[in-house]
């Protein structure tokens, strides 16, 4: 197995945490809701950046086509779900009432909480598949389970629940009432108390934990390397507080992404499976010999179907986005419309 430089590593991910801390800290100096203009400028320069870095893998010494195809089909499959996320991250911030200018800081706080949780993560995975092949089963057959639930559940409407963390702090954290812009607390009548801030991190927080089960055993089934698997999670979530600002409204349209992302997510699955076969140890399973006449899936190969699949399902939602509203037959009744007009909605 080829192992990329030391030097290269260790320069990247100082490099990038060096530029999230930076990020952070033009949040915090300027808290305000980012333009079209500017959201699009900072995801062109994260996504060009991740290109950038992508393609360097495949001309220093120990890189080549494998950790460059690997790096790209684990960016687009962590960013597509990242995108997926977004739908949820907009649902918690109109649950707390997030005041605009401050969903921002928000959205980078729960970043970074993300990335240290992320990170933890791809340590114990890293060490556990080495040791324990046979947990390919287990990643393999939970993304497929994954993939069916989400073509199960769409169609639902979304609604964000507190889970049992974020419902216990608010019994026992005293609580503003109202945000004091980013700050965590504040003094009211000579006493401390906290802003409903830090439940929204923790919110934010908690839910991006969630995420990593999904994200992280389907970034393995592409990739053994963990610095290749951290940095394509660091990169789909590095402009993902500036994609949040961008597409806005554009959420609403992705209708067959969840479709999408289940296909992805089984393929990676069934990937998952077919390399377990091949590299066999389960005792019940051929003796506990490899398959070795199992086929595999080749990266590039993943890598454009991935790529192919989610092309697909967002031009068939933006076209479906676009179809005129089918007309009704017959006369309009008046008072049905005001009926209607009075509704709630």
């Amino acid at each position: 197995m080829r192992e990329l430089p030391v030097w290269f590593e260790t320069g990247s991910l100082i490099a990038l945490v060096a530029l999230l801390l930076v990020d952070l800290a033009l949040v915090v100096r300027r808290p305000h809701v980012p333009s079209t203009k500017e959201s699009a400028l900072w995801v062109g320069f994260y996504v060009t950046l991740a290109i950038l870095f992508g393609t360097t893998m495949f001309f220093i010494p120990g890189g080549g086509v494998g950790p460059g195809g690997e790096f790209f089909a684990g960016w687009i499959t962590e960013y597509s779900l990242s995108v997926d996320n977004l739908f949820v991250f907009v649902i918690i911030m109109a649950r707390f009432a997030v005041p605009a200018k401050d969903q921002q800081i928000v959205l980078m706080v729960g970043i970074i909480i993300a990335l240290v949780l992320r990170g933890i993560f791809i340590l114990a995975g890293a060490a556990i598949l080495e040791r324990y092949t046979w947990v390919f089963y287990l990643f393999g057959v939970f993304l497929i389970y994954t993939a069916i639930k989400l073509v199960k559940d769409r169609g639902h409407e979304e609604e964000y629940e507190e889970n049992a963390v974020v419902r216990g702090l608010r019994k026992v954290l005293p609580l503003t009432e109202e945000f004091h812009g980013a700050k965590l607390t504040v003094k009211v009548d000579g006493k401390r108390l906290l802003t409903p801030m830090i439940i929204v991190f923790i919110a934010i927080g908690s839910t991006d934990l969630l995420f990593a089960l999904d994200s992280i055993p389907a970034i393995f089934g592409l990739t053994k390397d963990p610095f290749i698997v951290f940095t394509a999670n660091l990169f789909a979530l590095m402009g993902l507080r500036q994609l949040y600002f961008l597409l806005g409204g554009l959420l609403d349209r992705l209708v067959y992404l969840p479709l999408g992302l289940a296909a992805v997510l089984a393929l990676i699955g069934v990937k998952l499976v077919l390399e377990a076969l091949h590299t066999n140890s389960v005792p019940f399973i051929n003796g506990g010999e490899p398959l070795t006449s199992v086929p595999e899936i080749p990266t590039f190969l993943s890598l454009g179907l991935i790529v192919g699949i989610l092309l697909i399902a967002t031009v068939a939602s933006l076209l479906s986005s676009k179809q005129p509203p089918a007309k009704e037959s017959g006369p309009k009744d008046e008072a049905t419309d005001d009926a209607a007009t009075d509704a709630p909605r």
